[in-house]
């Protein structure tokens, strides 16, 4: 979903202590009823937002907004790239000029520990409005940090398996499977199953049993935390100190270069998003791992060579890698009652559900039991369970720059510029040492 360049601001604070995000938080409370305080008559609420799929959605539905509320809202709509340079001067400012803004997990850490977004508590409590229809991973992603709820989750972008499920149903296959590897061909639940259909189908029913998305640094970062987690690895302990040195992470490190060199077409370590999903969607490759909401793009015939073809399915080995968008308020927001009206407008269950029918991608776990939604889209019940069990990236004020890391790194270990071992002990210090600087780490 992202560049491969960031623009970054980074806030660089010492000491984490407590009493400072005590005092962060007394701040930002304080800054929450005075500016709500003001006259109820209509305004224009302004955002910066991501030139995505659920942006246009929302955009389509904002006049049963403006309808039930008299506010208009103006959308400036924009690349990734593009959105945390122009946001950073309105949230540095006394007064914004941004009402509410959508905030990526890459910049949960810095924004919360800079201070520029309102606690939604006390208007949570004082409405009523539900967050426990949200999934614990999305909560804990884009929505509280250290016990303060700062986002409402907007939409996920979590990673599954996306394979052919009609290679998996063909009699010949799953004879031929079966008589080479002993065990039944069906939808892979277990890493080692899943690499033994990757061998099994490639120049066997596809050309690639795989393709991967290999260009650094997010494609390839993101993707290979997929295989950590399969392998039953982390990036670190409860401590922040570093596991990237592990057995896990090495076999993880190791199956992900087997698959990309000796499984996936020439060129795959140089490929972003859309060059992987291309060899998939020709019907190149058995099996992807990448971004749940590809599945709509498979089943659209002017992209797609194998529409009714592809599945859906957490990673084997609950490796499936979370990823989500939140929505805040920042404490400099000139119109924050209008901006909270909003975000509990377009985070309704009714709201919700039309933007799922529209190919959106919600993070309310009522939208995944909404029959109407299934119907439309049956990948949402395997979304579902990827959902309810998903890992977390490491966020901190620092993740951005390590993921910068990680892309590096690693591509030097897909090219063999750096062994494994040494790849993944930069990476482990590198994390550590981004971890100290934040005031995370604990001896």
């Amino acid at each position: 979903m992202k560049s491969k360049f960031f623009f970054m601001y980074t806030i660089s604070i010492n000491e984490r202590g407590g009493l400072f995000m005590k005092i962060l938080k007394l701040i930002s409370t304080l800054l929450v009823f005075s500016l709500l305080s003001f006259s109820s008559k209509a305004v224009t609420l302004n955002a910066i937002m991501e030139n995505v799929p659920d942006t246009h959605f929302i955009k389509e539905l904002l006049p049963d907004f403006t309808a039930k509320t008299g506010h208009e809202v103006e959308m400036d709509i924009m690349g990734y790239g593009e959105m945390h340079p122009k946001m950073v001067p309105s949230l540095t400012s006394s007064t914004g000029s941004i009402d509410f803004m959508p905030v990526d997990f890459y910049w949960v850490g810095e924004f919360a520990r800079a201070g520029w977004m309102m606690p939604l508590d006390d208007m949570i409590a004082r409405d009523g409005f539900d967050t426990s229809v949200y999934f614990d991973s999305m909560m804990k992603l884009v929505g509280e940090v250290e016990g303060t709820t700062y986002m409402l989750p907007f939409y996920n972008y979590a990673m599954g398996l996306t394979y052919r499920k009609d290679l998996v149903a063909d009699p010949s296959h799953q004879a031929g499977f079966k008589a080479k590897y002993g065990m039944d061909l069906k939808e892979p639940t277990s890493w080692d199953e899943y690499m033994k259909q990757v061998s099994y189908f490639t120049k066997n029913g596809t050309e690639y049993g795989v393709v991967n998305q290999g260009s650094k640094a997010d494609p390839i970062a993101m993707e290979w935390s997929n295989y950590l987690y399969a392998n039953g690895g982390r990036f670190h302990d409860e401590n922040w100190h570093g596991e990237l040195t592990s057995d896990a992470a090495k076999q993880a490190l190791k199956d992900y270069i087997h698959n990309l060199q000796d499984h996936g077409p020439v060129g795959a370590a140089s490929f972003s998003f859309d060059e992987a999903f291309n060899v998939a969607a020709q019907g190149q490759a058995y099996s992807y791992l990448t971004y749940n909401w590809f599945m709509p793009s498979y089943e659209d015939s002017s992209q797609s060579a194998v529409v009714g073809k592809m599945a859906l399915a957490p990673v084997p080995g609950n490796g499936s890698l979370n990823g989500a968008w939140g929505w805040a308020i920042p404490t400099s927001s000139p119109n924050a009652e209008a901006a909270w009206e909003f975000i509990k407008w377009v985070e309704s269950p009714e709201i919700v559900a039309k933007r799922a029918l529209m190919g959106g991608a919600p993070t309310r776990s009522d939208a995944f039991s909404n029959p109407e939604v299934l119907a439309k889209y049956p990948h949402y019940d395997a979304l579902n369970r990827i959902l309810a069990s998903a890992k977390n990236f490491p966020v901190f004020t620092y993740t951005p720059q390590f993921v910068e890391v990680m892309g590096t790194e690693l591509s030097k270990a897909v090219i063999g510029e750096k062994s494994i071992d040494d790849a993944l002990a930069t990476m482990n210090s590198e994390l550590e040492a981004l971890a100290k600087k934040d005031g995370v780490y604990k001896n």
